[in-house]
């Protein structure tokens, strides 16, 4: 039988002491939703954020309008800035960001489904991994998607920082 992938985030989360922030744009609180529906959620999740305005994310979490003239809403400098800003007010010491366009229609040359990702791990020095990724499906099923997937991709980031890499 095949484990839950969240559940396997969970117990990873748990294993290595890890306490979860989130910063949700596109995803609108999909992450701390599929942790909460898990037993024992408590012990590793502290907050999470949906910030889905510009105005949010530059209140909330610090984002620059410099960045979002500079990049776009859609980008991963500003979910750089998320994971650092929902970092920055908690006792967490991993965020996940996600920014993008769930759909049904893109934004200029950005594709629907197209989703902007950042891990961002606490300590010395405080260390961000960014990733963009595009999903299909219809608007539910690509949030979905997006939320699944920053959820399991952090195992991945957190080794990379264990092992010292610096994105």
């Amino acid at each position: 039988m095949t484990k839950d992938p969240v559940e396997s985030v969970l117990q990873y989360l748990k294993h290595h002491q890890l306490v979860l922030t989130t910063a949700e744009s596109c995803t609108a609180g999909d992450m701390v939703a599929m942790l909460a529906a898990i037993p024992g959620t408590g012990e590793v999740l502290e907050s999470g954020y949906v910030v889905y305005s510009p105005s949010a994310k530059k209140r909330l979490l610090g984002v620059s309008q410099e960045t979002i003239d500079r990049y776009g809403l859609t980008s991963e400098a500003v979910a750089w800035e998320m994971a650092r800003g929902a970092l920055r007010d908690s006792q967490a010491n991993v965020a996940i960001a996600t920014t993008g366009i769930a759909g049904p229609e893109g934004e200029g040359s950005i594709q629907p489904g197209t989703l902007c990702f950042a891990w961002a791990f606490a300590g010395e020095p405080l260390a961000t991994f960014t990733r963009s990724q595009r999903f299909f499906g219809e608007r539910a099923e690509v949030m979905r998607q997006g939320a699944l997937f920053g959820l399991t991709q952090l195992e991945h980031y957190h080794q990379r920082w264990l092992r010292g890499e610096r994105a």
